[in-house]
């Protein structure tokens, strides 16, 4: 059974740094792509970020320049870097194993505020 565990939310002030890291038993990374989301409550899920062995990391406009997506092969753990932190980045994440299906974490909540 694959399970997705997220850790490294929590609260940072403004210009601050978080890494997220995602934990995937069952499935490995190595043949998925992995992906960040995040979401507010009321608001659709959106992409962040996602990577892949074969592909280069792409992301949301909102975010190029101060994260990055990135995979430890060999602890089968994803990880986002997050910096320069401010209070629209607040929400929770979610990280995501996309392959023949599609598995999803519990999320972590960021928050951002002074």
């Amino acid at each position: 059974q694959v399970q997705l565990v997220e850790s490294g939310g929590g609260l940072v002030h403004p210009g601050g740094s978080l890494k997220l890291s995602c934990t995937a038993s069952g499935n490995t990374f190595s043949s998925n792509v992995l992906a960040w989301y995040r979401q507010v409550p009321g608001n659709q899920r959106e992409l962040v970020a996602q990577t892949a062995s074969d592909t280069g990391p792409t992301y949301v406009d909102a975010v190029k320049g101060r994260f990055t997506i990135f995979i430890d092969y060999v602890k089968n753990t994803g990880y986002l870097q997050m910096n320069s932190l401010k209070p629209e980045d607040t929400a929770v994440y979610y990280c995501s194993s996309i392959g023949s299906r599609i598995y999803w974490g519990r999320g972590t909540q960021v928050t951002v505020s002074s």
